[in-house]
């Protein structure tokens, strides 16, 4: 298994996110590729758009998701794997 991702990271330039009712459209502008974010997912999309770390997001998405600690963070680091390899995001702050 591959490390964790680092803590904190930022949207891509090449990233534009439109919402569309509980779900969030990602487009790579430089990929034309196309991602959808379900309501959970959309929901960490806003909070690392926000500058919250990787700790924050996932308490802030324990308190308003009905799921085990366990199985958030890691489906919150499957997401953020997903997200750093479609190059959407970047991480911030590499050790």
């Amino acid at each position: 298994m591959t490390a964790s991702p680092p803590g904190r990271f930022r949207p891509s330039p090449d990233a534009l996110a439109t919402r569309v009712g509980d779900e969030i459209v990602l487009v790579h502008t430089g990929t034309d590729q196309i991602y959808v974010l379900n309501r959970t997912g959309a929901r960490l999309w806003e909070l690392l758009c926000a500058d919250r770390d990787r700790g924050e997001i996932e308490r802030r998405l324990l308190d308003e998701f009905e799921v085990a600690p366990a199985e958030l963070a890691s489906e919150v680091e499957a997401l953020i794997a997903s997200l750093l390899d479609g190059e959407l995001i970047t991480a911030i702050g590499d050790d």
